[in-house]
């Protein structure tokens, strides 16, 4: 079951039309970052900073959602991880509640195909493997919780990432 929805590739998540919304690993401000953040906002065009400038903030571990421009895809879910310091100060659950909210807000806007990048595991030095661990435990989680919701939860991350998520993705997406 798991593997019909939940899924992982190597790619650019700005490329990725077969979704109607991708995941910003975004900063507090939701100004364009480095990285993902960067490349979303840059191939979504100005108005997306327009936007994101008219919605403000958004804290640690929320999602906001905004159009998605120029982009393949519908809708841009913003979200903010948290940066990664002694593994001491909450940070796992702050990660986990950036994906599980960036989830519920997909579904509450009836979206069923969503793409994530690996949030918080770029310049924020989230460890990878944890990282993964996280965020593919956390969608399991939602589609039991909320069964029927998403018809496909991708992970599009570069090469280096996604070893990390495959090794990840056959110890916990079974079947």
């Amino acid at each position: 079951m798991y593997k019909d929805i939940i899924k992982i590739v190597s790619g650019d998540i700005t490329k990725i039309p077969e979704v109607e919304v991708i995941v910003n690993a975004a900063n507090n401000q939701l100004e364009m970052g480095g990285g993902v953040c960067g490349a979303i906002f840059r191939a979504a065009s100005g108005d997306l900073a327009k936007e994101c400038k008219e919605i403000g903030s958004c804290a640690t571990g929320e999602a906001v959602i905004t159009k998605g421009y120029n982009l393949p895809n519908k809708y841009i879910i913003h979200t903010v991880g948290p940066r990664y310091s002694t593994g001491e100060n909450g940070e796992a659950k702050k990660l986990e509640s950036a994906y599980y909210e960036s989830l519920k807000l997909a579904k509450k806007n009836g979206l069923r195909k969503i793409a994530f990048p690996s949030v918080s595991t770029g310049i924020y030095r989230f460890p990878v493997n944890e990282g993964a661990e996280i965020a593919l435990s956390t969608a399991k989680k939602f589609v039991d919780e909320n069964p029927n919701s998403f018809e496909l939860i991708l992970w599009v991350l570069d090469e280096k990432t996604y070893i990390v998520y495959k090794e990840k993705y056959e110890k916990i997406i079974k079947e």
